[in-house]
């Protein structure tokens, strides 16, 4: 008999949380087989049987908290595997199900990718009571749904062929107990612990708070530019390399000059010294149904626009998918936020610690502007640098804010991040 017990999975973590298990008591394993999906304060992983042989669960629920060491199963390596290794006829129907239903679902979500350039549309479960059409929402509404965790029921869509919008899941937002146009009321209070994950977002921020000089400075950037570049380049883009060209490769290019010429925004204090970094490591903020994540896209400065865009896609999907490891999410020297695909206009984003600042991208909103003398209507985003004024002074955090606006109301910059008439001229 062979004990599963619960890894180590990092210097400063006590305990973990039970999400899944993937075999049932009595079942039999092969080697390396996924028995338990398990969730540390900083990422998910899986927990893999050992031997072969006949598994014994131990009685712990999905949801609970154990210690790391603690046993999770055991494994009777001796116990013969069942139908002289084959599987009965009922487990083979399971299996060929199991098998059909994530064919079918691969092939759905595979459709939902090919229409996100055009008209997105993401598919969303329904619960089992309701009729089996699928239920349908815009992105945005989508991800709005998966973080807040709204029902789906207490929602009315109003979009076209039943699409639930943005603007249906803020009403059923602002009106928590009924459904809108309900004239019932409900006062039901449901307790729900905190996830090991939650737990440890609550401990970061409150000590972010606490142990920077943290301040915010804004500005505004005229996104025509870069928006003129997508347009006429996605199709060819997506066509080559494979991706689409998105907003957040622009940025990441920009922060990347930027850092490199205010390096005290690119660093963070450690005791009594400061870390500076010759190179850019970019965490980007995922929201999942778990809670804010924010894995690093490693050595960010040496990346083509393309090689951002996959990087972006690969640690996103990592996310959507809890498959994040611990290496993911640690060594960050810079983060980007983007609250705009939630609606946001202007925030405050706060540090991730130990880093020294990090960069708010906000919704772009078509607003009048005055533009060589003329008032004019241009698609503008306000973006937002917080900062630890303990390393960085308000001239550098408003310069790097600055340099990353000319950056992307310039693009052609972004090719080596200076003026070419500037450079020309040696000035």
């Amino acid at each position: 008999m062979i004990d599963i017990k619960v890894p180590t999975v990092g210097e400063s973590i006590s305990e973990v949380t039970l999400l899944k298990w993937t075999k049932k008591d009595g079942d039999y394993v092969e080697r390396d087989e996924v028995i338990a999906e398990l969730e540390s304060e900083k990422a998910t992983f899986e927990v893999n049987a050992e031997k072969a042989g006949v598994i014994k669960l131990e009685d712990i629920k999905e949801g609970d908290s154990i210690k790391i060491g603690d046993k999770l199963a055991s494994i009777d390596e001796k116990a013969s595997k069942p139908s002289n290794g084959k599987p009965s006829e009922e487990k083979k129907s399971e299996a060929r199900g199991h098998k059909s239903e994530e064919k079918k679902k691969a092939k759905v979500e595979a459709k939902n990718e090919e229409k996100i350039e055009k008209e997105p549309v993401v598919i969303l479960p329904k619960p089992k009571e309701e009729a089996s059409d699928d239920v349908k929402a815009s992105p945005v509404a989508a991800a709005m749904i998966a973080d807040k965790k709204v029902d789906l029921k207490k929602i009315t869509p109003s979009g076209p062929e039943g699409k639930i919008l943005k603007d249906d899941v803020l009403a059923a937002l602002s009106s928590p107990g009924r459904k809108p146009g309900s004239e019932s009321f409900s006062r039901n209070e449901k307790p729900e612990k905190m996830s090991n994950l939650r737990k440890t977002i609550s401990r970061r921020l409150v000590e972010a708070k606490n142990t920077t000089a943290m301040l915010t400075t804004f500005n505004e950037v005229n996104m025509q530019a870069v928006m003129d570049i997508r347009s006429q380049y996605k199709d060819k883009f997506k066509e080559i390399h494979g991706v689409g060209l998105g907003f957040m490769s622009f940025f990441i290019k920009a922060c990347c000059y930027a850092l490199q010429e205010w390096p005290s925004v690119n660093a963070y204090i450690d005791g009594d010294n400061i870390v500076y970094h010759d190179y850019c490591d970019v965490s980007i903020a995922v929201s999942t149904p778990r809670g804010l994540t924010v894995p690093v896209i490693r050595n960010a400065e040496s990346l083509s626009m393309a090689d951002i865009e996959k990087k972006v896609i690969e640690v996103a999907t990592k996310a959507r998918d809890s498959k994040l490891t611990a290496e993911d999410l640690t060594g960050g020297t810079f983060t980007i936020t983007n609250g705009g695909v939630f609606g946001s206009l202007l925030s405050t984003p706060i540090i991730n610690i130990p880093q020294s600042a990090i960069l708010g991208m906000h919704k772009i909103e078509e607003r009048p502007i005055a533009l060589n003398g003329q008032i004019v209507i241009k698609p503008m985003m306000y973006v937002a640098l917080s900062y630890d004024h303990r390393i960085i002074d308000g001239r550098e955090s408003v310069s790097f804010l600055v340099r990353v606006k000319e950056l992307l109301e310039n693009p052609d910059q972004l090719l080596f991040g200076k003026d070419p008439v500037k450079t020309l001229l040696e000035l």
